[in-house]
């Protein structure tokens, strides 16, 4: 019986990491019903960072109650990991300050004031040690929210206090980084992202990823000339050019409010990869299967299936994709990377009825990928 690596990204909007990575199972196992299934759920720093990240490590599920991006009250997740070096806490900017947690405020007015005051929760515990998933923010206001959660004051030309929002940062004059958390000095904070854009201008975060956000196009500029003038007054206090630091444009630069207080980052999905022991299982597999809810050319710049098609292929392992969708103009651009990329739908259908039967579409698609493997004579059938 073939031993098979099954390492998805989640389905964004539909499936968790795990899920998918069960429903690929479930469709496997019609065809070899005794298979060696390793399950690997992965993710990259966005929706679903921290699902994968406690599965990965047998972590521990929290909760707290903080801001959301429009302001509102919310309770949400976090986790605890255990390693050799103590705990160390793994926050998911999705989870605070995603899409959903803008409800209808406009982008110029969604705060990641919610990410700060998750961050002092885990102070106040007297957690020193940090992982951050930046993927799938709504917001784009520099990071600012977070920082004034943890002391920091925005000003105005009089000395009030500025709202820490696109929209709050047209009047701001001064920053005082005095009131800063001192514990921040002692802790030791790691972003996981796929991103690497500087904070502003044309390859910044407004630019890039605005649009996605709400910001209207003729918008951009305006929205990116006030970051960067945040972005002068905290490079002065760290004297350094912080916002020019590949992936301070990460979520709407939180990349940025974060590399001021000292992070490093990484690719998020080489963290989770590590943490997941993804090369230990792909040592001796027959097949490995990775998936997303649409690939296209973003695929390329380092998301799940390609981060896991490099480490099938250092192994040795074919490697397959099977996506809830494709882009067809990067198709030819994807498949050089893959032994074969699937897409779920069997005909045309509405996407809500695509993302209602998506675990029934990935098993029905992981169970034909295993016949035409089996009839090919690429894995037996015993």
């Amino acid at each position: 019986m073939p031993t098979l690596v099954l390492a998805p990204d989640a389905f964004k909007g539909c499936l968790s990491a795990p899920a998918v990575a069960e429903a690929m199972a479930s469709g496997f196992k019609r065809v070899w019903p005794d298979a060696r299934i390793l399950a690997r759920p992965m993710a990259d720093g966005g929706e679903g960072t921290l699902d994968a990240v406690l599965a990965a490590s047998a972590g521990r599920r929290l909760t707290a109650r903080v801001q959301g991006a429009d302001g509102r009250p919310i309770e949400v997740p976090y986790g605890l990991v255990h390693g050799a070096d103590g705990p160390t806490a793994v926050l998911e900017a999705a989870a605070v300050v995603g899409l959903p947690m803008a409800g209808a405020e406009p982008v110029a007015s969604r705060s990641t004031v919610g990410l700060g005051q998750l961050l002092r929760h885990c102070l106040e515990a007297g957690h020193t040690r940090f992982l951050i998933g930046l993927g799938g923010s709504s917001t784009n206001d520099g990071g600012s929210g977070l920082l004034a959660a943890l002391g920091v004051r925005l000003l105005d030309a009089h000395g009030h206090t500025v709202a820490p929002t696109p929209a709050g940062l047209a009047d701001l004059a001064r920053v005082d980084f005095s009131g800063l958390d001192p514990r921040l000095k002692q802790c030791r904070l790691t972003l996981m992202t796929d991103v690497q854009n500087p904070l502003c201008g044309p390859l910044g975060a407004t630019a890039v990823f605005g649009p996605q956000k709400g910001v209207a196009p003729d918008a951009i500029g305006l929205v990116d000339a006030r970051l960067r003038h945040w972005a002068e007054l905290g490079d002065a206090w760290a004297g350094a050019a912080i916002s020019e630091r590949p992936g301070a444009g990460s979520a709407g630069g939180l990349g940025y409010a974060l590399q001021l207080l000292g992070a490093s980052h990484r690719a998020g999905a080489e963290v989770v990869a590590e943490l997941a022991g993804l090369d230990a299982a792909l040592q001796g597999a027959d097949w490995a299967i990775t998936g997303e809810g649409r690939s296209d050319a973003q695929t390329l710049l380092g998301k799940v299936p390609l981060v896991v098609a490099r480490h099938a292929r250092a192994a040795g392992v074919p490697v397959s994709l099977l996506s809830g969708a494709f882009e067809r103009a990067a198709l030819a651009e994807l498949a050089p990377h893959f032994d074969g990329c699937f897409a779920l739908p069997d005909g045309p259908m509405p996407l809500e009825a695509a993302l209602a039967g998506a675990h029934g579409l990935l098993a029905d698609r992981a169970e034909q990928l295993a016949r035409v493997l089996a009839a090919c004579g690429k894995l037996s059938r015993t």
